[in-house]
């Protein structure tokens, strides 16, 4: 299992476990982000509200070249993405951000309008060509509809959702983007920690697998590039960096065991499609 990997020719090699932030759910303190770092952790999603990493991209200096920063684009014309992207580059204090990724669309209508005659792409593209960005991504929770927008290779990168209870991706977009060699950023990969706790359908004295483990089963997926973690704290950060100790995918009985476990989670909890 690779632990570093290359997004594009122009960036640096990053850990192949991200950092995030969710804004007020998220307590991360600016010497959290880089006690990350200090471990490795070098490819940060910030989620665009001011906090604790967007104070400690502020405070890198130096250790800027080495980080590759993603935010998530909420403008879908190409006048308001404009303006959102110098807002980011004004609050970050930064002269451009590695990934520039088009937040949630999830409907074909949402799409027409980014991609269309003034849409957000042709700002984002613009900004490739000027600097300001490396990479153009797409999130969305509508797998096939990602998959369909990443063969006409508009955009860079994929950021899905993928975890041991919700594999649909393995189906729906990694053989597209595998084909396509096309980077895959993963997120939830604990199900918002609800693989990491019990089910009614557990086997007796069962105790469900800690955080590093399910990022180890996102992380063995060959198409995966990035899964991000997004710990609420000091506490859970140190949690889930324990996988740097121990970095090597699953052996097929613990594989066995997070998938079923994933399977439960998923008959438990059926109102997360």
């Amino acid at each position: 299992m690779e632990r570093w990997i290359k997004l594009a020719n122009n960036l640096p090699s990053v850990c192949r476990l991200g950092l995030a932030t969710r804004g007020d759910r998220s307590k991360l303190m600016p010497e959290d982000c880089f006690h990350a770092l200090e471990r490795g952790i070098n490819y940060w999603n910030w989620c665009g509200v001011e906090d604790g990493m967007s104070q400690a991209i502020r405070q890198l200096g130096k250790m800027r070249k080495q980080i590759v920063i993603a935010f998530q684009l909420e403008a879908r014309t190409e006048n308001k993405a404009w303006r959102e992207l110098e807002q980011v580059l004004k609050t970050l204090k930064v002269d451009k951000v590695e990934v520039a990724t088009f937040y949630y669309v999830e409907r074909e209508s949402e799409w027409q309008t980014i991609a269309g005659k003034n849409g957000a792409l042709k700002a984002m593209l613009k900004a490739k060509e000027q600097g300001l960005v490396n990479l153009i991504g797409l999130t969305s929770h509508q797998r096939k509809l990602a998959a369909k927008i990443a063969q006409t290779k508009e955009v860079d990168l994929l950021m899905v959702r993928y975890n041991a209870a919700h594999r649909s991706a393995e189906q729906d977009v990694f053989p597209v983007t595998q084909l396509l060699n096309m980077p895959v950023v993963v997120y939830t990969c604990t199900r918002w920690a609800q693989l990491m706790r019990p089910t009614p359908f557990d086997p007796p004295n069962f105790s469900p697998p800690p955080a590093k483990e399910w990022y180890r089963f996102a992380l063995a997926h060959p198409a995966v590039s990035v899964a991000l973690m997004a710990p609420s704290n000091r506490k859970e950060l140190d949690e889930n960096l324990t996988i740097l100790d121990d970095w090597r995918e699953p052996t097929q009985s613990e594989l066995e065991v997070l998938v079923q476990h994933g399977e439960r989670v998923r008959q438990y909890r059926k109102w997360f499609p």
